[in-house]
């Protein structure tokens, strides 16, 4: 039978634990060694055509997506094993381990992410992180669409999610609701687009980095309904 959980600590990966922003901008810097700036242009535009269409970056399905139009093309073939031995643990958000450590005294911490079943859990492996959550990874296509499963395999009394998303958020608190504190971590694209953040209700809990949560201690982190 599957243990209930005190408290569940739930972390996003991408701008949340780990500087996706700065590993995209190394992607650029890099592909325009391999590749001619116009076929660079070419590959990120079909990414963030695939991000659009999938709702995560699907780093590798780009990269198949971009080689059916550049078959006669090999310099293609070395970005992937660029991809794969990325030092992702290079790009780990200041304190970001500190920040897990912290809050494990009082819950079991779980990363939950969005993404691709095979580079993204390389990239959580590379980064450290697999090993730091001690296995308790869980990654789909869309989270806030997998809660119940999220309870299947972590059953808990109260959760605590850590998301780069205002909108990942207010799905899940809609569907939690004060069984979830949500916490908000404004780093990355997605917490500092014009206008996105006016469309959903606040967090519970607002942090300017994933440092910030290092400031909160257990009863501040369950927020009373």
């Amino acid at each position: 039978m599957t243990k209930t959980h005190d408290i569940v600590f739930l972390f996003d990966v991408d701008n949340t634990l780990l500087d996706n922003d700065r590993v995209e901008q190394d992607m650029h810097r890099h592909f325009g060694t391999f590749l001619s700036p116009g076929a660079r242009d070419r590959f990120f535009a079909i990414f963030e055509e695939l991000r659009t269409e999938l709702g995560y970056a699907d780093y590798l399905g780009a990269l198949e997506r971009y080689r059916l139009e550049a078959l006669c093309d090999p310099r293609v073939l070395k970005i992937s094993s660029w991809l794969v031995d990325y030092p992702f643990a290079q790009r780990l958000y200041p304190n970001s381990l500190d920040a897990v450590m912290h809050v494990r005294r009082w819950g079991t911490p779980v990363i939950l992410s969005d993404g691709d079943a095979v580079f993204q859990p390389r990239k959580v492996e590379r980064a450290g992180l697999w090993d730091l959550f001690e296995d308790r990874v869980l990654i789909y296509v869309h989270k806030e669409e997998m809660l119940e499963d999220v309870e299947r395999h972590y059953p808990g009394r109260r959760y605590v999610m850590v998301d780069d998303k205002l909108r990942l958020l207010a799905a899940i608190k809609k569907i939690w609701e004060n069984r979830v504190t949500t916490v908000f971590v404004r780093q990355g694209r997605y917490a500092h687009t014009p206008g996105l953040l006016d469309l959903y209700p606040p967090a519970d809990i607002d942090l300017e980095n994933i440092r910030g949560l290092l400031a909160y201690d257990r009863d501040a982190l369950l927020i009373k309904p």
